[in-house]
């Protein structure tokens, strides 16, 4: 087998999760939304962003970073 410099691609399979937030939650979500189309001019719904933002937090957990080291 030839050794290449790409690893191996990850599984890109999209798996979809439903979940139920609190009111005050889903506001703070659609303001979010809004501020996102105010800064990039684009609209996005709040279902597109959520990946992206938990995403976003989990590669700034240092906590949750150190652990998936070991």
């Amino acid at each position: 087998m030839p050794e290449l410099k790409l690893a191996r691609l990850p599984d890109r399979t999209p798996v979809k999760l439903t979940i139920t937030v609190g009111a005050e939650l889903h506001q703070s979500l659609r303001d979010y939304a809004e501020l996102y189309k105010a800064a990039y001019g684009t609209e996005e719904q709040v279902v597109d962003l959520v990946p992206f933002m938990l995403e976003a937090f989990l590669q700034t957990d240092r906590e949750f970073i150190r652990s998936s080291r070991r």
